[in-house]
């Protein structure tokens, strides 16, 4: 044993991470920077799930994990941190994630936060953090993220997938592209497959996440010279990487958050919101301003999770999912009956018809 490893394994603090250290470019100083870092996680489904579980054992000092929702059967399929027992007990995701990820590493400061990320509070939920973390399933909530993080100067890891296909990329505010650089405004919900509308892979959040992970190290490490600060498109179907260099993005475009400081997100110009019907077991949707829906797409991308063939015309669509009847209209208003939590007729917005 030589004498570094002699040194690692004799300090309590380090000895969990000995082979992680053992690792040149981390070492005992990457690591130790490591076990002060700070970090917040928006969303804790399939990929905040494998994010959460591979910092903490890596040992990342604080973690702030948000999510607004709870557990269903069909999560554990790609949501690793959990298990049939959370989901007896009734358990939010934060909160079931904060239990198990306890048991890994009690060193580690964990904090679950049970609440939708909003332009309201997200501020604060990224107070004090040296890195903020994509787990989140929806466009308006990862705009929301880059808004916070150009404003305050802090790194993020953009991170999403759905079906075999996932992407990933660290964005460092103001030295490389931020996500409005690249994507100026959010697709329309109808544009937008999701998990519970075209299916998700395990494997393809796996991959996702761990490149998540790694770039993620890496910033809160010190190590901005090793960030691969492309955008890395997997499709782990066809076995296929991908890595597109976005640079030109940010040095060639006037784009209005980076480089005007108008963060349109934040100041909540673009947020929906949900407003609870009065005696009718429904909520009402409200999505963000100038919104379009294209009936015939909604329709096809949820008909096979509906219960009975989606109806629509000029005006409106109607389909059930499960407990839960849609009735969406052109301007992306919808009234989710079967419910009369807003936080709950958000996620299943987001969901069926798209974010």
């Amino acid at each position: 044993m030589n004498e570094e490893v002699e040194t690692i394994e004799q300090d309590q603090e380090l000895a969990r991470y000995s082979r992680q250290i053992l690792f040149q470019p981390i070492g005992q100083e990457g690591q130790r920077k490591l076990l002060a870092s700070r970090v917040t996680l928006i969303g804790c489904g399939a990929l905040g799930s494998v994010l959460a579980n591979t910092l903490v054992r890596a040992g990342v000092g604080f973690l702030r994990i948000v999510d607004r929702d709870y557990l269903e059967l069909n999560n554990l399929q790609r949501q690793t941190l959990f298990t049939e027992d959370d989901i007896a007990a009734n358990l939010p995701k934060a909160e079931a994630a904060r239990r198990r990820l306890e048991r890994i590493n009690s060193s580690v400061t964990i904090e679950a936060v049970v609440t939708d990320a909003t332009h309201r509070n997200i501020e604060h939920l990224c107070k004090e953090a040296h890195l903020l973390l994509d787990g989140t399933d929806n466009f308006e909530t990862r705009f929301l993220i880059n808004d916070v993080a150009v404003k305050t100067d802090r790194p993020w890891v953009y991170g999403a997938c759905v079906a075999s296909i996932g992407m990933a990329m660290p964005i460092l505010p103001h030295k490389t592209p931020c996500l409005r650089c690249i994507s100026e405004e959010a697709p329309p919900p109808h544009m937008n497959p999701t998990c519970d509308t075209a299916g998700v892979l395990g494997p393809v959040v796996n991959m996702v996440a761990a490149h998540q992970a790694m770039e993620a190290m890496k910033i809160l490490m010190g190590r901005l010279d090793a960030v691969n600060r492309r955008l890395l498109r997997f499709d782990a179907w066809q076995g296929s990487v991908t890595m597109l260099d976005m640079q030109k993005a940010f040095d060639q475009t006037d784009c209005l958050c980076c480089k005007k400081n108008n963060f349109e997100y934040l100041e909540g110009k673009f947020s929906s919101s949900a407003t609870t019907l009065c005696g009718r077991d429904a909520v009402q949707i409200t999505p963000t301003i100038g919104v379009t829906i294209d009936f015939a797409a909604i329709a096809d991308k949820i008909r096979n999770v509906t219960q009975i063939e989606p109806k629509f015309n000029a005006f409106m669509l109607k389909a059930r999912v499960e407990k839960h009847e849609f009735t969406v209209f052109a301007d992306g208003r919808a009234i989710v009956k079967g419910t009369n939590k807003p936080e709950e007729a958000r996620t299943l917005y987001a969901k069926y018809v798209g974010a």
